[in-house]
């Protein structure tokens, strides 16, 4: 969809890179000429995705994205090593389907870590210099969740929803560097984690959720397009925005 130089040497850090949506990403980015860093826990997925990606200069960095410290550290080593990003896209994270009164302290732990807090140590990290260029982009993974109540989501949503949040004042913060912050809220996409959901559902119930979709659900290709133009020249003058791709599920 895009031109191989939209995004010609830049390089560009994909979390939740070994899989699913992240995957993906990296996959077009990478098709568009730029220069991938894929970060994850799992090392043989991670270059097992490595090995498919268009060009060359790729790299991997294996880490648990769990909102330490360490987190931002390594980013910021990577940077000093093998150069500056321009764009970083964050991916990772958990979903999560339970009823409030079963919702214990490390339910809330688990997605706040994955999501949240892993958003704002990137973030620390971006705000160092050397580590993200002027005039780069920040996208992180929100979805609709944030945006339309549904029975047994409220840690999710209330995670996705602070991903928002962040995303304007970090738009704000950035804005002197001309650094681009934004969100997308994404619908249901067809990826393992999604069918890991759907798997527990009956044909009915699958066929009801696919049809909140004015045009059904989605392939990791529509987020990854969104992705790339955001990231690149055509998301220049866009930033604060938590963008919507849904196939049509909140305009119901």
């Amino acid at each position: 969809m895009f031109s191989n130089g939209y995004l010609s040497g830049k390089r560009i850090l994909v979390t939740g890179a070994s899989s699913g949506i992240g995957r993906q990403v990296a996959l077009v980015l990478s098709a568009c000429g730029a220069k991938i860093c894929v970060t994850g826990r799992d090392l043989e997925r991670l270059h097992s995705v490595e090995k498919d990606l268009y060009g060359e200069g790729h790299s991997v960095l294996c880490l648990d994205l769990n909102g330490s410290d360490a987190v931002t550290d390594a980013i910021r080593n990577d940077a000093e090593v093998s150069g500056a990003f321009w764009g970083v896209f964050h991916g990772a994270g958990i979903s999560m389907v339970r009823p409030a009164k079963l919702c214990k302290e490390k339910q809330f732990h688990d997605v706040f870590s994955s999501s949240v807090q892993s958003a704002m140590a990137i973030a620390r990290a971006v705000s160092l210099r050397g580590v993200l260029e002027d005039g780069g982009a920040l996208v992180l993974m929100s979805s609709v969740a944030s945006l339309r109540g549904q029975a047994g989501m409220a840690l999710y949503s209330a995670a996705k929803s602070a991903i928002d949040g962040m995303t304007r004042s970090l738009a704000v913060e950035f804005a002197p560097r001309r650094i681009r912050v934004n969100s997308l809220c994404a619908g249901a996409v067809h990826t393992p984690m999604h069918e890991k959901l759907v798997s527990s559902l009956s044909a009915e119930s699958v066929k009801e959720y696919e049809d909140k979709h004015l045009l059904g659900f989605g392939v990791p290709d529509d987020v990854a397009n969104t992705v790339a133009f955001l990231i690149g020249e055509g998301g220049r003058w866009i930033t604060g925005t938590s963008i919507v791709v849904d196939g049509g599920y909140t305009v119901r």
